[in-house]
């Protein structure tokens, strides 16, 4: 159930400015940093065991005279672990430290020596374990081959080899950061090479009266605040499994693949939810711009071609009437005086909702239209109960 947010006390030092977290945030961000560290341990566990069998490889050697095949593997699980943990540990700090304000070449360079601190300790400690079985004999065995890949003559390529993976996961994370898991695995996969056609529905949000409040903070302080709120957008957009297609300035638009009715809900409520997140913080706006965001949104949905475009840059872009009519449908929300508007084709597939209320309009003409489409208001139910009562 949707939180109202007006009528609401909030205890200022609870609000702090970076990074936001609520407490329902706590389920969601534990599952992320579970699948962020079960992919680290699994590609550095790929990268140790692509660097041990090069080492034997190249240098001839034999890994069953001294010790078995699973020898090896557990060593390699070792420190794919180890180079897991450390790799992970340095993009949590990365997030949740001031660093995250910096820029991309600092951070970068902060994982990247984070990383090889760590490993210079790692090898240091790895080459004095000698405790891997409660045999005398095998544990000589087993330090042998830990010898054997980290003796000195191996330290510096080992070192090198470091670096260069920890580069090319970062630049794997980032661009994961820019286009997104689903566009990436398509863009390299070449499904979008010709364009296709999907039925997605979208979601536009943009901040109300963004043009004055750009004049009365500046460029520096009305940037920071697009950066405050897109940082409680991306936890709602997580939540309600959604894909955000494109940031325009103050604006926002979110997109679902429009397969099953559950999607439209998704849409609403991540909109909604939104909005309570920035009245749960409303504080914080106000201590540091001098008043409380608001945002206006639409809802519109169909057929659109989806195909790569660019050369030197490229990007996954939709084409389609439902984008322009999307824009033109959200910029009726100011001279209607409401929060969120949909089209009529949502609405009919939409249904009834027992947590939203859907006032029609009628039919409009938006601008650029020739033909008019069905307008609705939507408004969570909830939010309406809660304002309405009376307060205590």
């Amino acid at each position: 159930m949707l939180v109202p947010v007006h009528n609401i006390h909030y205890n200022r030092a609870l609000f702090r400015p970076a990074p936001f977290r609520l407490r329902s945030d706590i389920p969601l961000q534990a599952t992320q940093e579970l699948k962020k560290f079960a992919f680290a341990v699994a590609a550095w566990s790929a990268a140790m065991l692509i660097f041990v069998s090069l080492r034997f490889t190249l240098t001839h050697e034999t890994i069953t005279d001294a010790n078995t095949l699973g020898d090896v593997v557990t060593l390699v699980l070792y420190l794919g672990t180890i180079l897991g943990c450390l790799h992970w540990l340095s993009n949590l700090i990365a997030v949740t430290s001031p660093l995250r304000r910096m820029n991309y070449l600092t951070i970068v360079v902060f994982k990247g020596v984070f990383l090889l601190v760590g490993a210079l300790v790692l090898i240091k400690i790895t080459t004095w374990i000698n405790t891997w079985t409660p045999t005398p004999i095998e544990d000589r065995h087993y330090n042998d081959l830990t010898q054997s890949l980290l003796d000195s003559s191996a330290t510096q390529v080992l070192l090198a080899y470091f670096v260069w993976v920890r580069l090319c996961l970062a630049f794997f994370e980032q661009m994961v950061l820019l286009v997104g898991t689903r566009n990436l695995v398509n863009m390299g996969l070449g499904n979008y090479h010709r364009p296709r056609q999907e039925e997605r529905v979208f979601l536009f949000i943009d901040m109300a009266g963004s043009t004055a409040h750009a004049e009365a903070l500046g460029d520096f302080q009305f940037s920071r605040l697009v950066q405050d709120c897109f940082d409680l957008l991306s936890s709602c957009v997580t939540r309600q499994h959604g894909e955000i297609y494109r940031y325009i300035g103050d604006a926002a638009m979110i997109s679902w693949e429009l397969n099953h009715d559950r999607n439209l809900e998704h849409s609403l409520d991540l909109y909604h939810e939104f909005v309570q997140l920035i009245g749960w913080h409303r504080d914080y706006f106000e201590e540091q711009y001098g008043f409380m965001p608001r945002f206006k949104g639409a809802i519109h949905g169909g057929r659109v071609m989806t195909a790569v475009v660019g050369v030197n840059k490229q990007e996954i872009s939709y084409f389609s009437d439902v984008i322009n009519t999307l824009a033109r449908l959200q910029d009726q929300c100011g001279p209607l005086k409401k929060n969120l508007l949909i089209s009529g084709q949502i609405r009919h597939r939409l249904g009834d909702n027992p947590n939203y209320q859907l006032e029609a309009i009628g039919p409009m003409r938006l601008k650029g239209k020739q033909h008019e489409i069905d307008v609705y208001a939507v408004t969570s139910l909830a939010a309406t109960a809660e304002s309405s009562a009376p307060e205590f």
